[in-house]
C-alpha cells in the first residue's frame, strides 16, 4: 500500500504518551475504595487501552452500575495524576513536528475523556500540532472508538477516507479505523503486541516513533 495521507489521527495512551503508571495506580485506587479485590499485574495491564467501564466489567466481573461507579472513582484520582504519572514517548515531538511541517493535518482520537486529553497534550507542549483533540465525554460516555474517529475526521474537515490514517497501539484503534473505513498504523512501543495488531488488520506496523514519519512521508 502506497498512499499520500493528508489527515493523521493519533491515539493518546500508548501512542503519544506512556500513561501506564497513572492508569494502573488509579485502577488500584478505585478497586481499593470499592473494597474490590485487586487482580495481579497480568490482569491490571489489560486496563491499558480499552474504555474503563468495559475493563472493570470484563476484567473484574462488575455489572453495569458497578463498572460505571468504579470509573467515576478512578477519575477522582486520575484527574490529579494524569500529567504527573505520564511521559511523552521519546521521538514523538519530532515526528509531530515533521508531519505538520510537511502540511499534514493532525488530530488526537482517544477514548479518554476529552477534557483530560486536552490537559495532557497541553502539558507536554504538543497541543499546537493538532487541529482537534477528540475524546469521550467527561464521564466517559460516548467513548466508542469509531465514533471518536468520525468526530475527529469531521473536525479536521476530512471527507475523503482514503486520505486518512489512524495510529494506535491496541486492536481497539485498528478495529475502530477499519469500522470507519480508513487505514491504520499499529505501534509496537505502546501497550499492544505485534500479534494483536496484525490480527486486528493493521495496514502498517511501526516499531518506534520515527517509523511513523517514514510510513507517512515516504
Amino acid at each position: 500500500m502506497d498512499k499520500n495521507f493528508r489527515t493523521v489521527l493519533f491515539d493518546l495512551d500508548g501512542t503519544l504518551t506512556d500513561s501506564s503508571p497513572g492508569i494502573l495506580n488509579s485502577v488500584k485506587y478505585a478497586l481499593d475504595k470499592m473494597s474490590w479485590e485487586i487482580p495481579d499485574d497480568t490482569v491490571l495491564n489489560k486496563f491499558l487501552g480499552p474504555p474503563l467501564t468495559d475493563s472493570f466489567a470484563e476484567f473484574c466481573g462488575m455489572d453495569g452500575d458497578q463498572s460505571y461507579n468504579a470509573a467515576a472513582v478512578y477519575r477522582e484520582r486520575y484527574r490529579d495524576y494524569c500529567v504527573i504519572e505520564n511521559s511523552l514517548y521519546d521521538g514523538i515531538y519530532g515526528v509531530l513536528e515533521q508531519l505538520t511541517g510537511a502540511g499534514k493535518i493532525l488530530a488526537v482520537a482517544t477514548t479518554k475523556p476529552e477534557n483530560m486529553a486536552e490537559k495532557i497534550v497541553s502539558h507536554f507542549g504538543i497541543r499546537k500540532f493538532f487541529t482537534a483533540v477528540c475524546g469521550a465525554a467527561p464521564d466517559g460516555a460516548n467513548g466508542k472508538k469509531a465514533d471518536i474517529i468520525r468526530n475527529a475526521l469531521e473536525k479536521c474537515g476530512e471527507d475523503d477516507l482514503e486520505q486518512a490514517l489512524m495510529i494506535g497501539d491496541r486492536f481497539y484503534d485498528i478495529e475502530g479505523a477499519k469500522s470507519v473505513g480508513i487505514a491504520s498504523v499499529g505501534v509496537l512501543y505502546g501497550y499492544g503486541s505485534r500479534a494483536e495488531l496484525e490480527e486486528a488488520g493493521a495496514d502498517y506496523i511501526a516499531s518506534e516513533p520515527k517509523d511513523i514519519a517514514k510510513i507517512i512521508l515516504k
